[in-house]
């Protein structure tokens, strides 16, 4: 693509549905890792540090943004003419 060019509704819908499908895979693997890791933290009654809260704090602010802005880009969708 040009670098100049502005990308068409079609090559921006594919963008963002690769990049959905990406997501989704990552985050299919980072559950399976914080599930271990609850599992584990449960069983040896350990504890992790504020940094890990703060970040899973700072994580869960941007999954919230990120699926508000999914759920404007398919309300949008769903009202196109």
């Amino acid at each position: 693509m040009d670098e100049n060019a502005a990308p068409t509704v079609e090559m921006s819908l594919e963008m963002l549905s690769e990049a959905v499908a990406k997501a989704a895979n990552d985050l299919q693997a980072v559950r399976a890792a914080l599930d271990t890791a609850r599992a584990d933290i449960t069983s040896r009654n350990t504890s992790v540090s504020r940094v890990v809260l703060k970040d899973a704090g700072r994580v869960i602010d941007h999954l919230r943004r990120a699926d508000e802005g999914l759920r404007d880009v398919l309300r949008d969708l769903s009202e196109r003419e």
